[in-house]
């Protein structure tokens, strides 16, 4: 991946936004000393400094108006407040071009901007293009999934520098932003739901008389095996089930109480109530 040769700042270091410093580390897209972070926790800043050779920022204004790249990696019922700090500041603007990229579920890109862009002119605005992003846990190991949307004023350089960022934990796509609660009703909770599955598999091999660590063992390494042999054949889903379901044999028999108990629609229901909760959070 590109070196970038700019400036990038964390507005909040919890869980993600480590991930993110980690693998832009790790990837040498950024240098340590190119990254700031700050956090409401002097324990979060002391632990960053340590771990990763990065700078702390006296607070989230200077962090931004020092910064090229500004990451929100708040909760998002604190966003609203760390944006006021920062725009209540006397001396808030945007000098220079700075890409803002926020990674909190359910805040929808019009309440980011109507926040930023409250007190500045239409130049201003258009030099501060505004991502948001929807990743998932598994960027915490570099295989993150993360579905990506952009304002406006976001030229393509900004859409191929988000791009880079994320592409260092994992893949993204780009969205139009209404597809991203549906985003995250499959891939941004679909790790819950993997989680879920592995869990009653495991119980189910305890039930049968494996133990515990016997269960959890051959139930991993089957789920990861069949992602793998999914991701290699490029077959549907579907193609694949069918060829390890010979009739009258031990597939066969587990798959027919899937579909008695109506485990596909149940699945198919729990992403739809993700993506409605979703909507519900983003109003």
């Amino acid at each position: 991946m590109a070196r970038l040769d700019r400036r990038i700042g964390f507005i909040g270091a919890g869980n993600m936004g480590e991930a993110i410093v980690g693998a832009l580390i790790q990837a040498k897209i950024f240098a340590p000393e190119r990254i700031q972070v700050c956090d409401v926790s002097p324990e979060r800043i002391s632990h960053m400094e340590a771990a990763y050779g990065v700078e702390a920022a006296s607070n989230s204004t200077r962090l931004f108006l020092e910064n090229e790249i500004v990451i929100l990696a708040v909760k998002p019922q604190g966003m609203e407040a760390v944006i006021r700090e920062i725009t209540d500041a006397e001396d808030y603007g945007v000098a220079k071009r700075t890409l803002l990229i926020s990674i909190a579920a359910g805040t929808p890109i019009r309440k980011i901007e109507s926040l930023f862009y409250e007190k500045l002119g239409e130049k201003e605005q258009k030099n501060l293009p505004i991502i948001r992003v929807m990743p998932n846990t598994p960027a915490l190991v570099l295989a993150g999934m993360s579905g990506m949307s952009a304002n406006d004023n976001a030229r393509k350089a900004d859409l191929e520098t988000a791009r880079t960022i994320l592409e260092s934990m994992g893949k993204v796509i780009q969205f139009d932003e209404e597809k991203l609660n549906a985003v995250t009703g499959v891939s941004g909770s679909g790790p819950a739901y993997v989680f879920y599955f592995i869990e009653a598999m495991i119980e189910g091999g305890v039930a049968c008389g494996l133990s515990g660590a016997d269960a959890a063992a051959l139930t991993l390494e089957t789920f990861k095996g069949a992602a793998a042999l999914l991701e290699a054949r490029g077959e549907s889903p579907e193609s694949l089930r069918r060829k390890v379901t010979s009739p009258g044999g031990t597939t066969e028999a587990a798959l027919k109480v899937m579909e008695e108990k109506r485990v596909k629609e149940a699945i198919r229901d729990a992403v739809a109530a993700a993506t409605r909760r979703g909507e519900e959070l983003s109003r």
